[in-house]
């Protein structure tokens, strides 16, 4: 099996299973996978934060909003892996519940990833959600309000 292959491997099961889990509602197989030396950063479809400290506040925050995942996929558009770094870009497409409420939608995700100490870690993520009618002040589908934070990075268009 080639290293891309096994890099696969592991997005199609413990990547997998860490984002079913925090659809269902429990974040700790995603913190499980997550580098916490830094820099780590995510560009998030609800939140964009910066360090292992304000990651592991975002996971808590979504881990309480989201329940009772009925669907998760992640449409590889495209992968690679150099030495020990590697990168996924593609569709995620997720059924759950988002603050109770039933909830379908589409990301766009580009993730980063680093080998360490033989085992592949997140580091950075980037997700928007495909454009869908949405209401006012949300992510549309996602149903969150959107919390884009302090810095300069976005300008948000009431």
């Amino acid at each position: 099996m080639s290293e891309r292959d096994e890099f696969l491997d592991w997005v199609g099961t413990r990547l997998k299973d860490a984002e079913i889990a925090l659809h269902n509602g429990d974040a700790a197989p995603r913190f499980a996978i997550w580098s916490t030396q830094e820099p780590v950063t995510i560009l998030g479809a609800a939140k964009n934060v910066v360090g292992s400290e304000e990651i592991g506040d975002a996971f808590r925050w979504l881990e309480g909003r989201f329940s009772d995942c009925t669907h998760y996929s992640f449409e590889i558009v495209a992968a690679e892996v150099l030495g020990d770094m590697a990168y996924t870009s593609g569709f995620e497409h997720v059924q759950t519940a988002v603050n109770g409420v039933p909830r379908a939608f589409t990301l766009r995700a580009t993730q980063i990833y680093r080998r360490e100490d033989g085992e592949w870690k997140v580091v950075y993520r980037h997700a928007d959600e495909v454009p869908s009618p949405a209401e006012p002040g949300t992510t549309g589908g996602l149903g969150l309000e959107k919390d884009v934070g302090p810095s300069a990075w976005c300008h948000r268009f009431a």
